[in-house]
């Protein structure tokens, strides 16, 4: 019996930058056409033949959903060439399928890769969540706490006054208690209409994002990726799972989950080594979309890397425009 291969995510990362840039090639060609489904499944399809030609043992646990309600890319779908290490792979492949449509900001695909058994297998269902970046002690957030109470335990961490926080929420109407309360505070509240995981990333450099803060309830897929980003740049994250029907929980308990009210951290849901790529389909605050010139297609793509905490920023020119058959 052959032994396993080792994880070898130094050589895979440009591998993974590979993958989130076709999807992004693909969808980007429907931009602002307004049809959602058609930018996902072409981000989906690239994905996907690009997943297939890794040197890799995949499966993916973090997808386009279950089994039966997705064609490609489900849970437990089998990707790469079966020659490679074992490996999880989490994946958006398009963040934002109604930014891509309306040709609004922060469109991206997005893909995060760990060794075999250490990324959440987690249903797809809705999450609580609260995220801060790097530099602060332990538990300065807690999940249960009251927004003002978070936004004056972080205010208080950073030395500043509660009117200097910035709290990133996505536009609900769910999320008007916590709109509240974290205004009530006097701190500000920036909306998104779509974008989980860029919102998540958004808190690990507040210097350039202007985001102190991200709370809401948003897709549980999305936050096991973000739980990814923050491990390899810095942060802390604390989330639940929505389990509020049985079928939910039986769907949950059948992925692994056997306390349906635990609160993850980012350690919980991304235990090992692991890698996270991203790359702009439309252009937001932390990457570029993709832009169409004569000759060349221009991307630009994060790579990161939690073993080292390496973040790398690819701008690449694409001049071998057949490779991602956009006819």
């Amino acid at each position: 019996m052959t032994p396993p291969k080792d994880f070898n995510d130094r050589m895979l990362s440009l591998g993974l930058a590979r993958v989130s840039e076709a999807a992004a090639h693909a969808s980007a060609r429907l931009i602002g056409r307004g049809d959602e489904k058609a930018a996902d499944q072409a981000a989906v399809n690239a994905m996907r033949d690009q997943l297939n030609m890794l040197d890799i043992k995949g499966v993916v646990v973090i997808g386009e959903g279950e089994r039966d309600e997705a064609p490609m890319l489900y849970i437990g779908e089998e990707v790469g060439t079966g020659n490679g290490p074992e490996v999880d792979i989490a994946l958006d492949p398009l963040e934002g399928t109604t930014l891509t449509a309306k040709d609004m900001p922060n469109a991206l695909t997005v893909i995060a890769m760990a060794p075999r058994g250490t990324l959440l297998h987690a249903p797809d269902v809705y999450m609580q969540k609260i995220a801060i970046g790097p530099g602060y002690a332990r538990n300065v957030i807690e999940l249960d706490a009251p927004p003002a109470d978070n936004v004056r335990r972080l205010a208080k961490a950073k030395g500043v006054d509660p009117t200097a926080i910035n709290v990133l929420v996505l536009d609900r109407p769910r999320h008007a208690d916590i709109i509240n309360s974290v205004r009530s505070t006097g701190a500000a509240v920036q909306l998104i209409t779509d974008g989980d995981v860029a919102g998540v990333i958004h808190c690990a450099k507040p210097d350039e994002t202007g985001v102190d803060m991200y709370i809401g309830t948003g897709g549980a897929p999305e936050g096991v990726l973000a739980a990814v980003a923050l491990r390899c740049i810095g942060g802390q994250m604390q989330c639940r799972l929505i389990l509020d029907t049985e079928e939910k929980r039986e769907r949950a308990h059948k992925m692994g989950v056997t306390d349906p009210k635990m609160i993850y951290g980012i350690e919980d849901m991304a235990k090992g080594d692991c890698l996270f790529a991203a790359t702009g389909v439309t252009t937001g605050s932390l990457l570029t979309g993709v832009k169409f010139k004569k000759d060349v297609i221009e991307t630009e793509t994060v790579v990161m890397r939690s073993v080292t905490g390496t973040v790398r920023y690819i701008k690449a020119e694409h001049r071998q425009l057949e490779k991602f058959h956009l006819d």
